[in-house]
């Protein structure tokens, strides 16, 4: 059997689709009976984007994916894998991944849906980056796509006003030098019950109080660990691109850390809302258009969420 030399893995390209509609707080805030102050005071949220009735997971990745790969310069039929991190497909078959890659052209790839809830991304991030350092593939392609909003319950004051629908996507291809730093991941399975998404219709439930806590309290060291294990001290990073579930999360764990000013915080979540797998792709990728961030500065991605599970790793950006 063939010996494989390990090599390095690198971002080479980000994508973003967000909807053209967007829906402000006071659309929201009638239904419930609250206002703009208590959705802001609650989870800094402003603005989210809404897929059209037609405009599914498989689009709205596709749309991204097809973006992350003009950007990398990658050839769809150069991928080895496809990934998607999802879990608002319509149902548990089939899943997206491997109509994503028949309309990208992805011919040779393989093809796997991820389901880490809004961990998905950073897991399928790590998953990617030890397939091309083994030299399965040369090019992967990795997905956070999500249609939330129909399993969201409209009347439920709890979880009405914090999703949003959207995709982000990444090309992970193999590097000379490592610029993807070893993923750290954690869960806390006692806690599973916390959020699901069950019935008929499917509705999402959650018990908030008890992820902020969770999130809260776990988050800081397993970020810590992941800055570690890459070298590097959480005050060096150029960013911090954490799952974009709340703001007022986010904040406490930066508080936790004690992250200088020097560091760019992503807050993407205040005009996306919580995009599950999806908020960190498109919170990187907002950064990158803004200018906030370049190519070979250092950024801590990190996800959590359903699971209740955790992931993330420190990564060069392209």
């Amino acid at each position: 059997m063939r010996a494989r030399t390990l090599a390095g893995a690198a971002l080479t390209g980000i994508g973003a689709h967000r909807p053209a509609l967007r829906v402000d707080n006071l659309a929201v805030a009638e239904r419930l009976g609250s206002s703009d102050t208590w959705i802001r005071e609650r989870s800094g949220i402003v603005t989210r984007g809404v897929a059209a009735a037609d405009e599914s997971v498989v689009d709205m990745a596709t749309a991204a994916a097809g973006k992350a790969l003009a950007a990398a310069g990658v050839d769809a039929g150069d991928l080895g894998l496809v990934l998607l991190a999802t879990c608002s497909m319509p149902g548990p078959l089939p899943g997206g991944s491997p109509e994503i890659a028949y309309r990208l052209g992805a011919s040779r790839a393989g093809a796997s849906d991820i389901g880490a809830g809004c961990a998905g991304f950073a897991y399928a991030v790590g998953l990617a980056a030890d397939t091309v350092r083994t030299g399965t593939a040369e090019h992967v392609l990795v997905i956070g796509s999500e249609k939330l909003l129909p399993m969201v319950d409209p009347d439920d004051r709890g979880t009405a006003f914090l999703f949003g629908d959207g995709a982000g996507a990444a090309v992970v291809s193999r590097s000379g030098t490592e610029a993807i730093g070893p993923v750290v991941w954690a869960h806390d399975g006692d806690q599973h019950a916390k959020l699901t998404i069950h019935g008929t219709p499917p509705r999402l439930a959650m018990e908030g109080r008890a992820i902020y806590r969770w999130a809260t309290t776990s988050l800081p060291d397993l970020c810590r660990r992941a800055c570690a294990e890459a070298g590097i001290a959480p005050a060096d990073l150029k960013a911090f691109v954490p799952h974009q579930a709340n703001l007022r999360i986010t904040e406490s764990v930066v508080q936790a850390l004690g992250l200088p000013g020097s560091v760019v915080v992503a807050r993407d979540v205040v005009d996306s809302g919580n995009t599950s797998a999806a908020s960190v792709p498109l919170a990187l990728a907002r950064l990158l258009e803004r200018g906030e961030v370049e190519s070979g500065d250092p950024v801590l991605l990190f996800g959590f969420g359903a699971g209740l599970t955790a992931a993330g790793q420190v990564v060069l950006c392209p």
